[in-house]
């Protein structure tokens, strides 16, 4: 029996995965074959199922993949001593991928899918839930140290937040004329009024 070497099946997976965004983003999740993802990943359809069990999987990596990184991330923002500036760097790591040519597309799709597919919508309701988290632990932190308007409701606030960022990747997704990039500071600055308390 072939022995499985670990790094190698990982790397091969990490490589299908990056491939197959590209084809998701460029022509959507119906349009894409299991067929073309091989050809990309330059494997025969049989060998793909050693790492994926369907198209849906290949799919739902993407976004998994991307995951990891971020999940620590935000774990170290909640601790981090300043919640104000944590808080900030929170809005610029959930807004970096908008800056990306392909994210802005796969997140489309990916709302268009879990529209019509349970476990993508889970998937996605899962991953909002822990940012929005995160954004409120900073909220209240941040309130309770006089750094933002204490009379904003933390957990509507969260929400408000993530909804604003998204924008950037519908924008940047509907829009050939919307440059993420440059609005960046312009959604940093709304934030920022929004959210400081004004002077008693």
């Amino acid at each position: 029996m072939r022995t499985v070497d670990p790094a190698k099946h990982k790397a091969r997976r990490q490589h299908i995965v990056r491939v197959a965004a590209e084809l998701f983003a460029t022509k959507g999740f119906e349009r894409t074959t299991t067929a073309e993802i091989c050809r990309a990943a330059g494997m025969s359809s049989g060998n793909l199922f050693h790492y994926f069990a369907n198209k849906r999987a290949v799919f739902l990596a993407v976004f998994e993949d991307e995951d990891s990184d971020k999940t620590e991330r935000l774990a170290a923002a909640e601790a981090a001593e300043d919640p104000w500036a944590a808080l900030l760097e929170v809005v610029d790591l959930l807004a970096a991928p908008a800056l990306e040519p392909l994210a802005p597309h796969l997140v489309m799709e990916a709302m268009v899918q879990a529209y019509r597919d349970p476990e993508v919508e889970e998937a996605l309701s899962r991953d909002n839930a822990a940012e929005q988290r995160t954004v409120a632990v900073l909220l209240r932190r941040a309130a309770a140290a006089g750094r933002i308007d204490p009379d904003l409701d933390p957990d509507a606030t969260a929400s408000w937040v993530t909804t604003l960022i998204a924008s950037l990747y519908t924008g940047a997704a509907t829009d050939p004329a919307f440059k993420a990039a440059e609005q960046l500071p312009t959604l940093r600055l709304i934030l920022t009024r929004y959210l400081r308390a004004e002077p008693r």
